[in-house]
């Protein structure tokens, strides 16, 4: 039998937290963002359950492809653009939507020759500081794209820094959105601001900030960038990575666990061996005390992760045995609170799902 490890994604939960960005911002069109393999969850479980997403967004050209092959006809947008001349033809090819955020970008897409027209998405730098146009440079790149005869559409988009802190003490939200609509004063076209933390917030900011898309990425797969929980926000867990209790010791007052010895036991205890480790896309540097749940009840983490394997405490759990399941993130336990534990955030530890953990798919609304 495979070893008892599995990453089950949940299409159900996939559709509800779509629905919950839609009640969020009535009246905008969303970009299911799916950049990583849809955040370790996989593309082809991101095209069923955000099968109902206006368009998909992502990084990486060949999953835009991927994308096209698996069967999704609406729009395709290139988060970061294209990286060299010869990715025009890709634009022009699978009809993708693309960023654009440096002089270079547009130079390209000047000398391309397209059979159909694309659309753009130009994008402002308001203080994030890693890709865009500044607000006084905004216009001139747009003159140069709307001079481009295959140019059809141009959407103004930016990206905020600090949306899970809308009042931020370095930048604001407001601070962001007041420097774009600065940046675009005059400038006709659909605008795109908000990321999940915008998404999330939009009520609180309805007097400052409007979009004609959004691109939630972490919400859509029940995590959120900052602040209050998921559950708060009504976001349901898309992931459970789950496994079993393969061994079990029992250990005296004074001994230890695992590699370094660094957990010392002050009184007897049982510790249940788990299959997964680092190898897995388990954090390790996850301290002892990160919480997990075994035959629903939770416990916590002994000792050090390694690279098959994990240690929790069994002590109270008088039913636990070989074979006993295992949640380390999921449905009673968010991704989001193992994350705080091991010090990281749970867009990382979905991202490092490793290849070799089995992957499910679940849709109880379909299945019951």
């Amino acid at each position: 039998m495979p070893r008892p490890l599995s990453a089950t994604v949940h299409l159900d939960s996939m559709r509800h937290n779509l629905a919950r960005v839609r009640a969020c911002t009535p009246g905008a069109k969303v970009w299911g963002v799916v950049k990583a393999n849809a955040y370790g969850h996989g593309l082809e479980h991101a095209l069923r359950g955000f099968a109902d997403a206006d368009g998909l967004a992502l990084i990486e050209t060949e999953g835009a492809v991927r994308l096209r092959e698996l069967g999704w006809t609406r729009p395709l947008l290139l988060l970061e653009g294209i990286f060299e001349p010869a990715d025009t033809a890709l634009l022009d090819q699978y009809g993708l939507n693309s960023a654009v955020h440096c002089v270079e970008q547009i130079a390209m897409l000047e000398q391309a020759r397209f059979s159909r027209p694309i659309d753009v998405h130009l994008k402002m730098n308001t203080g994030m500081n890693r890709l865009g146009f500044r607000p006084d440079q905004f216009a001139h790149a747009w003159q140069r794209l709307r001079a481009i005869a295959a140019v059809r559409e141009i959407t103004l988009m930016t990206h905020f820094a600090n949306a899970d802190e809308l009042e931020h003490p370095r930048l604001s939200v407001r601070e962001q959105v007041r420097r774009f609509c600065a940046g675009a004063d005059g400038i006709d076209g659909p605008r795109s601001l908000s990321n999940s933390g915008g998404v999330l917030h939009q009520a609180e900011l309805a007097a400052d900030l409007s979009n004609d898309w959004v691109r939630p990425g972490i919400m859509l797969y029940g995590g959120t960038p900052g602040g209050n929980t998921a559950d708060h926000f009504g976001l349901r867990p898309t992931m459970t990575l789950a496994s079993e209790i393969i061994g079990i010791q029992e250990i005296g007052a004074g001994e230890t666990v695992g590699y370094g010895s660094r957990f010392e036991a002050t009184e007897p205890m049982r510790i249940g061996v788990v299959a997964c480790g680092y190898a897995d896309g388990y954090p390790r540097h996850a301290p002892h005390g990160t919480p997990v749940i075994v035959d629903g009840v939770r416990t916590r983490l002994v000792g050090r992760v390694s690279m098959d394997m994990m240690t929790v405490d069994l002590s109270g759990l008088a039913g636990a045995r070989v074979g006993s399941k295992v949640v380390l993130w999921g449905a009673g336990l968010p991704v989001d609170e193992v994350a705080d534990a091991a010090g990281t955030i749970g867009y990382e530890l979905m991202c490092a799902v490793a290849p070799r953990v089995r992957m499910m798919e679940a849709d109880l609304e379909n299945h019951g």
